[in-house]
C-alpha cells in the first residue's frame, strides 16, 4: 500500500519524543495507526544516530512468543542499551496477555520512550487510566482527511469533482488499493463488521449483534440529528425489534467507544452553558454509511456536515452543537480562548436557503468568528461579518 507523510500526526508524536508519558495511539480500525508507529520509528532512527529502537510488531508470527508478560518484559529487557536513548514501540500491544503490566513495570523504570498501539476492544479512551497507572498522552487518528486523499492521489486542482469521490469513499486508505468501486465497499463494509462482532460484541457479550447493527444504522442514517437512547428504542420497538433504552443507550457507548460514531453535545450560545439533554452523533467516516447503507435516504448536507465535524475534531476542536433561543448553530467550536460558529450548507445559491443559513450566525451578539461552509465553488467571500467559505476549499487549508 502506499503511504504517505500525516505531519498533522508526527508533529504531535516529535512534539512528546522523550516526555515520561505513556503514548498510546488510538483510532478506528485501518485509520493507519500502524503505518504511523512504522513511520515515526523510521524518523527516530534519521533524526537520533544513537538511538535503541526495540519495535515488536505482535502480529507478526517472529513475536510470537512475546505474547505472554513476562516473555515480552524479558525480551525488552535484554535489548536495554546504556547511555542512549532507548524508545519502545509495540504495535497490537494487547496480543501480550496481562501487558499492562509489563508496560507499567516498565514506565515506573523510566529507561524507556513508550509508544503502543493495539486494537480499539483493548485500548478504548475510558479504559486507558485503568490499564496505565502512570501518566500517558493519547494521539487519538482518525481516517484519512480531504487533503490526505488528494496527497494519496497526487491530485492539485479541481477539487469539486474529486470532493464528490472522497464524500462516498472515505478516508479508510485500505479501499484505496482496490480497482472495483464493489471490492472498495466490501473492504470497509468487512472493517465495519469486523469492529462490531470482533471488537464489541465478543469482548462485550453483548446480547444480540443484531441490535447493534441496528442501533449503528440507525445512527448512520440519522447522522446530524438529534438522537436519544430512548427515542431510537422506540423506534425500534415499533418496528418489532425488542429492546429498551438501557439496551440500546449502552449499545451507543460502545459505538462511541470503539470510534465509530463521536457524540456532540448541545451548547447554549446566549447562557454560555452546555446543555446535557440530547446529542447529535456523527460517523468516523462517511465511506461507512455508503458501503453500508449505501444512497439510501441520502442527504449530501448531512454527509457535508459530518465531514465538517470531524475535520474539526481532527484539527483539535472541542465540538458542540449550538442553540440559541429556538435556532440551532450547526458547531460551536472552541480550542484554547478560539471559539468560531459555524454553519454547514450544501447549496446556498438560493437567496432563502442562504438567509436561512445566516440567520442563525446574524443573532450572535459577541465578537468570535462565524463561518458558513457550503459548496460554493468559489473563492471566499464575507456577508456582514460571516466569512463565506468553499467546503473542499476550507479542507485542503
Amino acid at each position: 500500500m502506499k503511504l504517505i507523510d500525516r505531519p498533522l500526526y508526527h508533529r504531535r508524536l516529535e512534539c512528546l519524543i522523550n516526555t515520561p508519558d505513556i503514548k498510546i495511539i488510538t483510532g478506528i480500525r485501518r485509520c493507519g495507526k500502524s503505518k504511523l508507529l512504522g513511520a515515526f520509528a523510521e524518523y527516530i532512527a534519521k533524526t537520533d544516530a544513537t538511538a535503541n529502537i526495540i519495535s515488536i510488531d505482535l502480529t507478526k508470527l517472529k513475536f510470537e512468543s512475546l505474547k505472554e508478560y513476562h516473555a515480552l518484559n524479558n525480551y525488552i529487557e535484554q535489548r536495554y542499551k546504556e547511555n542512549v536513548n532507548n524508545y519502545l514501540l509495540i504495535d497490537e500491544v494487547q496480543l501480550c496477555e496481562n501487558f499492562e503490566l509489563t508496560i507499567n513495570s516498565l514506565h515506573s523504570d523510566e529507561k524507556y520512550d513508550i509508544y503502543l498501539t493495539g486494537s480499539n476492544a483493548f485500548l478504548l479512551s475510558s479504559d486507558l487510566a485503568t490499564l496505565f497507572t502512570g501518566r500517558y498522552m493519547e494521539i487519538h487518528v482518525y481516517p484519512f482527511s480531504f487533503r490526505e486523499y488528494c496527497a494519496y492521489f497526487e491530485i492539485e486542482g479541481d477539487y469539486d469533482v474529486h470532493f464528490d469521490h472522497y464524500i462516498k469513499l472515505g478516508g479508510l486508505a485500505g479501499s484505496y488499493t482496490y480497482k472495483k468501486d464493489s471490492d472498495k465497499e466490501k473492504y470497509i463494509r468487512d472493517v465495519y463488521d469486523t469492529i462490531l462482532i470482533r471488537d464489541l460484541v465478543e469482548k462485550y457479550r453483548l446480547g444480540s449483534a443484531t441490535l447493534l447493527k441496528k442501533v449503528a444504522e440507525y445512527l448512520m442514517d440519522n447522522v446530524s440529528n438529534i438522537s436519544s437512547a430512548r427515542n431510537i428504542s422506540n423506534i425500534l420497538i415499533s418496528g418489532g425489534t425488542e429492546t429498551n433504552h438501557m439496551t440500546v443507550g449502552s449499545y451507543v457507548e460502545h459505538l462511541c467507544n470503539a470510534f465509530v460514531f463521536y457524540e456532540a453535545g448541545r451548547y447554549d450560545v446566549r447562557g454560555r452553558t452546555y446543555l446535557q439533554s440530547l446529542s447529535k452523533y456523527y460517523l468516523a467516516d462517511t465511506g461507512l454509511r455508503f458501503a453500508v447503507l449505501g444512497k439510501r435516504n441520502m442527504d449530501w448536507g448531512r454527509m457535508l456536515e459530518n465531514i465538517v465535524f470531524i475535520e474539526l475534531q481532527r484539527r483539535g476542536y472541542e465540538v458542540y452543537v449550538g442553540k440559541l433561543y429556538q435556532k440551532e448553530i450547526d458547531f460551536v467550536a472552541m480550542k484554547g480562548g478560539e471559539k468560531i460558529y459555524i454553519q454547514v450548507s450544501d447549496d446556498i445559491s438560493g437567496q432563502d436557503t442562504f438567509r436561512r443559513e445566516v440567520e442563525p450566525l446574524l443573532q450572535i451578539r459577541d465578537a468570535y468568528p462565524k463561518m458558513l461552509l457550503a459548496r460554493t465553488r468559489h473563492e471566499d467571500s464575507d456577508y456582514e461579518g460571516i466569512a463565506v467559505v468553499d467546503i473542499p476549499r476550507w479542507l485542503m487549508r
